[in-house]
């Protein structure tokens, strides 16, 4: 008995994995060995665990260290790098990719020189189509010369929609700050409309929803429908042609008109407040008494 003892602790002190600087990876150090570290003793060390565990936990400690998995003391788990990304990961990198490649490759108006160059023109102006300037300066217009309570009531609900959809667009542009699959530097019309970055298309959902506000309010013949209908998505599919926006955009942008719509059609202002804002809008309110 005596001899096998003596060849496990010679066996100890050979191991490599027993030494200090490598022990304290795996497991913490006892008081009892920080106290015969710090006497220089040279007898051998003691340990509070038995033989058989020292060992196993001696032959396990690269491991676990690799690993991260917490000390025996029940620490906290140690930071650790995630080279494996995760499905999610892998599927929402593949979609931006094709996302950016696909819009890249239907940006065929884009300058002078591109295959779509022929069009560009007509591009230019469907886009033009559906810029706030147009909308706010129409709708602006069409409310001077309207004569109509009921007609004065849609076009100033129409410009509280055009003005949320504006301010909206505007504020999540600037959180995202998305650049185009082009990265053309945005024109003078572009800073006037507050649409100097690509995600969400502001053409595009100020084209769903004027179109929707339009189809409901106002009676129209079938082809006319048809016909508004398909501007909404032109104007929208325009940006893209011209490189201004990818196709992600132009599709968050249409359910952005969607929603702009509805929510205009629950705070629906009725005829007396309509009327109201315009007398304070043209000085001419009545006197209070």
């Amino acid at each position: 008995m005596p001899g096998s003892q003596t060849r496990s602790r010679a066996r100890d002190r050979t191991n490599i994995l027993n030494r200090l600087e490598f022990l304290s990876l795996n497991q913490p150090l006892s008081r009892e060995q920080g106290a015969g570290e710090g006497r220089g003793g040279g007898g051998p060390r003691r340990s509070s665990r038995p033989q058989s565990q020292q060992e196993d936990s001696g032959g396990r400690g690269p491991q676990e260290s690799s690993e991260g998995v917490p000390a025996a003391d029940g620490g906290p788990k140690e930071d650790c790098m995630q080279l494996n990304p995760s499905l999610r990961g892998i599927a929402m990198s593949s979609l931006l990719a094709i996302d950016i490649s696909l819009s890249r490759r239907l940006g065929v108006c884009v300058g002078t020189r591109g295959s779509g160059a022929p069009m560009r023109s007509m591009v230019t102006l469907l886009a033009l189509s559906g810029h706030a300037l147009t909308w706010f300066c129409g709708t602006l217009v069409c409310l001077w010369r309207s004569s109509t309570l009921a007609g004065q009531e849609v076009l100033v609900n129409l410009l509280l929609a055009l003005t949320l959809d504006l301010m909206t667009i505007a504020g999540v542009q600037k959180l995202v700050k998305r650049r185009g699959p082009w990265d053309f530097p945005p024109g003078f019309l572009d800073y006037v409309a507050m649409d100097t970055y690509s995600f969400p298309a502001a053409h595009a959902s100020r084209a769903v929803m004027v179109s929707k506000f339009l189809l409901t309010h106002l009676v129209l013949a079938v082809p006319l429908r048809i016909l508004l209908y398909l501007w909404a998505v032109l104007a929208g599919v325009s940006r893209v042609l011209l490189g201004k926006h990818h196709l992600s955009d132009v599709g968050c942008g249409f359910a952005l008109g969607f929603l702009h719509f509805s929510l205009v059609e629950s705070v629906w202002l009725d005829s007396d407040t309509c009327q109201t804002l315009i007398s304070i809008g043209t000085l001419s309110w009545p006197p209070l008494i």
